[in-house]
């Protein structure tokens, strides 16, 4: 799309949405680094500082996961009364606290409601993570996406190395001092959220004068003077592109539970290989997000890329159904086939579900129709794990070629969906848009250039 001139590193420096971008990006890659530290030691510090069973540990992770879930739209109704910047300070301020209460919590039944409370703001703030940047950089939300996702996944190796330093370790004050490198990440990032500026137009996602038509399940045009707010629970096109983004995010269980678990149980590949799996992720993602990302800008061009998603999960559902039976070095060289073929698929489904989320949904409820789309990922995690684990799994071969062939068939559905949507809730501009542009001398040539983007 000629957006993302001079590479990665360029791009880094000259951000979209300038000087608060380039602030957020920081952020985002600290916020990252703490979650890397923990997510490299929660289990360990459950097990060897609050002595917690594995059964005790897997309960409070489930559950944790699912209070989650209602973190992203909280989030996003909460958006359309507050600053996304003040909620997202808030946000981090909360998982700061619940890390130092984290700390003098000694029992499961304390932990339960500590660790629910950290799911349920993490998710809130990656939602409004979500909305800041898509008020910030505009039509340019598919590179800044791509330079978050680079940012994140080195932050991510960042943490897991200084987890690794404390397990190393491995006395129990050593794990407490991840955890307090963890709410020291939330601490600074909170204060560099606090430096940037509020997006241009006072913050609450409301209706824009001049912004162009809305509609609320692409069956009426809305203006920001005439009719309800619309809802994201009563809009079923919407909706059911949620419930079909669900398994387009299945990529994050296979890659963190998925492998690991078939190559400890299933394989004669060594056990060491399994942080090879991250190690190949991270690198691929930091080189590669940036030009895929390239490839799939624009609602039209994301909707096209969702089928490539389920091409790449029914491949890696295929190498690991007929390619993993051999020898110790066959089933090495083809687990990592399937690590690169996981990430492909992240890649693809990175820029996809960022950019569908925000040009499906009406411009003027923004960010509640993002807290609903932000539900996907975490429903996902949820119930990945278990799917993978109590269904693929037991199945064997004939489980991984199922899911690679239900996936792949739902990504052709989710691909029509979109695109019937984006034809109604997006019309061009020469009819019905018309009006609107005339009314707004600024918004007139981004439309033109960019018929199908959304407006604001």
């Amino acid at each position: 799309m000629g957006r993302n001139e001079g590479g990665l590193l360029a791009q880094l420096r000259r951000p979209p949405g300038g000087r608060d971008g380039r602030i957020m990006l920081l952020a985002q890659f600290l916020d990252r680094a703490g979650s890397g530290v923990w997510a490299a030691a929660s289990v360990l510090y459950f097990t060897f500082v609050t002595r917690l069973d594995a059964q005790q540990v897997g309960i409070l992770l489930g559950v944790a996961a699912v209070a989650g879930i209602a973190g992203s739209p909280l989030a996003g109704q909460l958006a359309g009364r507050f600053t996304a910047r003040g909620l997202l300070i808030w946000s981090h301020l909360v998982r700061l606290g619940a890390m130092v209460l984290l700390l003098l919590c000694d029992s499961f039944a304390a932990l339960l409601p500590v660790i629910a409370l950290v799911c349920l703001a993490e998710r809130a703030a990656k939602t409004l993570e979500m909305l800041f940047a898509t008020r910030a950089t505009g039509e340019r939300r598919s590179t800044y996406q791509a330079l978050t996702r680079s940012a994140a996944n080195a932050g991510v190796a960042l943490g897991a190395g200084v987890a690794a330093i404390g397990l190393a370790v491995g006395t129990e004050n050593a794990y407490r001092a991840l955890v307090l490198a963890n709410a020291l990440s939330y601490a600074v990032t909170a204060a560099l959220v606090w430096r940037t500026r509020e997006p241009h137009g006072g913050g609450r996602v409301a209706a824009q004068a001049g912004g162009g038509p809305d509609t609320a399940a692409g069956t009426a045009v809305e203006t920001a003077a005439e009719g309800p707010t619309p809802s994201p629970w009563r809009d079923g096109g919407y909706l059911r592109f949620v419930l079909l983004d669900i398994p387009m995010c299945l990529d994050d269980s296979l890659l963190n539970v998925g492998l690991p678990l078939w190559l400890v149980n299933h394989t004669s590949a060594p056990h060491a290989f399994v942080p090879v799996f991250l190690v190949v992720n991270t690198a691929l993602v930091v080189l590669l997000q940036l030009r895929v990302s390239a490839r799939a800008e624009g609602p039209h061009r994301a909707a096209a890329a969702v089928t490539l998603y389920g091409v790449a999960m029914l491949a890696t559902c295929v190498v690991l159904a007929f390619g993993t039976g051999g020898g110790a070095w066959s089933a090495s060289i083809a687990l990592l086939v399937t690590a690169v073929l996981v990430t492909a698929a992240e890649l693809v489904r990175s820029v996809t579900s960022w950019e569908l989320a925000v040009s499906l949904a009406p411009d003027r409820a923004r960010a509640s129709y993002l807290g609903v789309a932000g539900m996907a990922q975490s429903i996902q995690k949820s119930a990945g794990p278990l799917l993978l684990t109590g269904v693929v799994m037991t199945a064997g071969p004939v489980g991984w070629l199922g899911l690679g062939a239900a996936v792949a068939g739902l990504s052709v559905v989710q691909r029509r969906t979109c695109e019937r949507r984006l034809a109604t809730v997006r019309p061009t501009p020469t009819t019905t848009s018309a009006p609107a542009e005339a009314g707004s001398a600024a918004p007139a040539p981004a439309a033109e250039a960019h018929p199908v983007r959304p407006v604001g």
